[in-house]
């Protein structure tokens, strides 16, 4: 279950940013942003790449959490002071993407991720990456 939630906040996170940036899928909520422009046009090359990244389970941790603290900026810069609560000032879908992705940060990508198809770095049966020790392997001095 994890795995499709990711794909599907992934996906609709990434339509969003696809929306904002090229004007396709109902073009952008909002002008369309200027290029470089803060926070709109990072915001969307946010949401696009982001949002592309956790859906193919690529370096999912960094990336959802990238994605949930655009959302948590969103949030606090746009919506909150329109109103206390996500319903009275329109910020459901920023507060609900930012601990979707907070979620996603914690858990990992889940099954049917891309990153599983990479080698690893880790050590046979250690757990451990590659050129480092654990603090019980004894040391020769």
């Amino acid at each position: 279950m994890l795995g499709l939630f990711r794909i599907v906040v992934g996906l609709l996170f990434a339509c969003h940013g696809a929306a904002a940036l090229f004007g396709i899928l109902g073009g952008p909520h909002g002008a369309e942003p200027h290029f470089a422009a803060w926070p709109d046009w990072w915001a969307a090359a946010i949401q696009l790449v982001g949002g592309a990244l956790v859906l193919t389970g690529l370096g999912t941790r960094v990336a959802a959490l990238l994605c949930s603290g655009s959302m948590a900026y969103a949030y606090f810069d746009v919506h909150q002071a329109h109103g206390v609560l996500p319903i009275e000032n329109g910020g459901e879908p920023a507060a609900m993407f930012c601990w979707s992705f907070l979620l996603i940060a914690a858990l990992g990508p889940g099954r049917w991720a891309l990153a599983s198809l990479l080698p690893s770095r880790r050590r046979p049966g250690t757990g451990w990456p590659t050129g480092t020790r654990s603090r019980n392997t004894p040391t020769s001095a």
